[in-house]
């Protein structure tokens, strides 16, 4: 299989350029590092764990590992479902203009960038202006902060991501339930089986690793819990529930030229995700499906 081989030769160089040499730079998280001097040329640490040690004693350290693993978590939980949902609705439809139209609707809102979805967000939900705050305030109520509130932020993150990546999403379920055996779906129908039935015990198990796999794959992403968007939409006043680990970093680390602490925690959340990653992929061999 040489041809093969060769056509994957530019991913693996790709692969190594990008992802693995760069793993050099880790080194820094144990130097003070500065532009001048280089990363080898940097003096080490006082102690080695220095940086560390700032951010885990960091005041905030705690509220923001709060709202990383609970946003990331809420976007798990409550993302999963409705792209499966809407995979099996879109195999179910016999009505091909619908499914298409469907398809190609749920889709588009993947390709637009945070800051369109955040302008799209300010004409739905700011306090003043917002359609359904005019809705709200005709009702006889009061307005309701949807983007500067601190019970409704992490839902207005929630609800976004799902609707961006909701069409996304269900790409994947769709090409599973597309290869399960047509022919099971004649025996459940033999057997007396309906629409319902057949999706509880066919087109479900049908697509059960699948659905394991990207579970895994996105526990071992739990501590990113959506960079680019919070950035966009967070502001002061919701610190408290919307600050998580990497704003922090771009504001602390970054901004302040502190590159050490950034690469500190970049360390701190990839041991982090190997670990969940594992755990994940060793719990779901008791179901039967694993990435190894």
């Amino acid at each position: 299989m040489k041809a093969l081989y060769m056509m994957l030769l530019p991913c693996l160089v790709w692969y190594f350029i990008f992802k693995y040499l760069p793993m050099y730079g880790i080194i820094i998280s144990f130097k003070d590092y500065n532009f001048a001097e280089g990363i080898l040329h940097s003096p080490w640490a006082d102690p080695w764990y220095k940086h560390f040690r700032q951010f885990f004693e960091s005041p905030y350290f705690t509220q923001l590992l709060t709202n990383t693993l609970l946003i990331s978590l809420y976007k798990l939980l409550f993302g999963v479902v409705p792209s499966i949902a809407l995979a099996i609705l879109l195999h179910e439809c016999r009505i091909g203009w619908l499914k298409r139209w469907v398809q190609t609707l749920s889709y588009m809102p993947h390709f637009l960038s945070w800051i369109i979805v955040y302008g799209i967000s300010v004409a739905f939900l700011s306090e003043t202006t917002g359609l359904f705050n005019r809705w709200i305030t005709e009702a006889g109520g009061g307005s309701v902060p949807f983007l500067n509130s601190t019970e409704w932020f992490r839902s207005v993150l929630v609800s976004t991501e799902i609707w961006k990546d909701l069409g996304w999403g269900a790409i994947i379920y769709l090409a599973a339930i597309s290869s399960i055996d047509p022919t099971l779906y004649e025996a459940a129908r033999v057997d007396g089986a309906g629409r319902l039935r057949m999706i509880w015990h066919v087109t479900l198990p049908g697509i059960r690793n699948v659905i394991i796999l990207l579970l895994i794959l996105k526990i071992g992403s739990i501590m990113d819990a959506g960079f680019e968007q919070i950035f966009v939409f967070y502001n002061p006043r919701v610190y408290e529930v919307g600050d998580i680990i990497d704003t922090w970093v771009y504001r602390t680390g970054l901004e302040q030229m502190s590159f050490s602490l950034a690469t500190t925690v970049g360390l701190f959340k990839s041991v982090i995700g190997i670990v969940l990653i594992t755990g994940a992929n060793k719990l779901a061999k008791r179901w039967g499906g694993s990435i190894w």
